[in-house]
């Protein structure tokens, strides 16, 4: 299997790998346009935008957009994250280039009809409502707000109620001007595909756009702190981070080692000593998180606010014990974790393909796998427990608290007891 990279002169990249045997493909558009790149008064008009995409084109209607790709038995779907925008469909390899021009589609002829704007405002909102009850989906994004306060890395992706209800017509059509440029877009491909058959097909439908110099993002600061709020659910949920590694950082697969041999399965130390040995919790788990220029090693967990006080404190115990006694037998098992991870991940086209595009905006080239399998197994157990230490020691902390939680112990406390000689 090989990776195949075309840029055509206005900048769009495609880049595709063929996977043989499969008799499926995905193809799907990233676009570089995602919270981190709105304005404090366009937040959550990104994910808006991704809605927007299947409600009709001068070519097509919702209902044709629809029966275009299920006609056919595929599937398509869209999301919206803080650094990009993905369009994305699943079908037969026969019916790749169908796929791609319905994206093109939805992306270049958008009609942003008045009356399906609203329609789709009040589904969003509806989802906004839906986030705000789902206390271990909102906790995240306190945690990013605080981590990253007054900033657009650190706002919410669905934006807040007052500014989705109101969007108009033409502030859509300013973000797609201002971001949807080629430059900006990638195109990418897995499966049962052909590279050259696609890279024309793009020209065809893209080669027209004129490039256009995007925004420069806002560099992200981390500033951490707390966020705390009371509320008589059945559970108390707590989100602990600490400032991580970003992407360009060689140290990201130490911080992914780190994260899964703490808290990322049934044997990680946070499992086995907060679950099992004490019945404190259902769910905690720790994981790397990052961004292109940021990264978070976070750790989540939900019990009784009775006990949050003690779960806290042996969270923060078990970070002290891994920077003293970590051992090689735990840094094997984690590291088979992400390699397990990787390689089985990349049997699905889905996956390869969005590990496609998302290379290609962070590095402008896709490693292969065996390259990424080569750093995870230079993690050792030195660099782990080194980097334990700073989690410890230096690295800035941030919490969210949501339920019963007037007994937790503040953020200062529990960096007291971190940084404890």
């Amino acid at each position: 299997m090989t990776v195949q990279i075309t840029t055509l002169t206005n900048g769009f990249r495609i880049v595709t790998e063929r996977m043989p045997g499969l008799q499926s493909a995905s193809v799907g558009i990233w676009v570089t346009a995602g919270g981190r790149n709105e304005r404090e008064d366009q937040n959550g008009i990104a994910h808006f935008l991704e809605h927007m995409a299947f409600k009709g084109t001068k070519r097509r209607s919702t209902l044709q957009i629809a029966e275009a790709i299920e006609d056919v038995g595929g599937y398509m779907n869209a999301y919206t994250s803080r650094e990009a925008t993905a369009y994305y469909a699943r079908v037969l390899g026969q019916d790749v280039g169908l796929a791609l021009d319905v994206i093109a589609d939805i992306l270049l002829n958008p009609v942003f009809a008045p009356e399906e704007i609203d329609i789709e405002r009040g589904v969003i909102l509806q989802e906004i409502g839906q986030a705000l009850d789902t206390p271990d989906d909102v906790i995240f994004d306190w945690l990013q707000e605080r981590a990253y306060p007054d900033q657009p890395i650190g706002r919410t992706i669905l934006g807040p109620p007052d500014r989705v209800r109101a969007f108009s017509r033409e502030d859509l059509r300013a973000f797609v001007a201002e971001h949807y440029a080629p430059g900006n877009m990638i195109l990418a491909a897995a499966g049962d595909v052909d590279h050259d058959a696609l890279v024309r097909q793009a020209e065809a439908l893209f080669a027209h756009l004129s490039p256009v110099q995007g925004a420069l993002i806002q560099p992200a600061r981390f500033a951490g702190g707390e966020f705390r709020q009371e509320k008589p659910l059945e559970q108390a949920h707590l989100a602990l981070a600490f400032e991580a590694p970003d992407y360009l950082d060689p140290e990201i697969y130490t911080a992914q080692v780190y994260a899964n041999a703490l808290g990322g399965g049934m044997s990680s130390r946070l499992f086995q000593e907060i679950r099992e040995k004490r019945g404190l919790c259902y769910t905690i788990f720790a994981s790397a998180g990052a961004y292109s220029d940021a990264g978070l090693m976070t750790i989540y967990a939900g019990t009784s606010g009775e006990q949050m006080p003690e779960l806290a404190r042996i969270t923060i115990d078990e970070m002290r014990r891994a920077a003293d006694d970590m051992s090689e037998a735990e840094v094997e098992r984690a590291r088979a974790q992400m390699r397990a991870g990787l390689l089985m991940g990349l049997e699905s086209p889905s996956n390869r393909a969005e590990r496609m595009a998302r290379m290609v905006q962070i590095w402008g080239s896709v490693p292969t796998p065996e390259q990424v399998v080569e750093k995870i197994d230079a993690v050792n157990r030195t660099a782990v427990r080194d980097f334990a230490g700073r989690m410890i020691g230096e690295a800035g902390a941030v919490m969210a608290l949501y339920g019963p939680v007037s007994d937790a112990p503040d953020l200062a406390a529990l960096d007291r007891q971190r940084r404890a000689a």
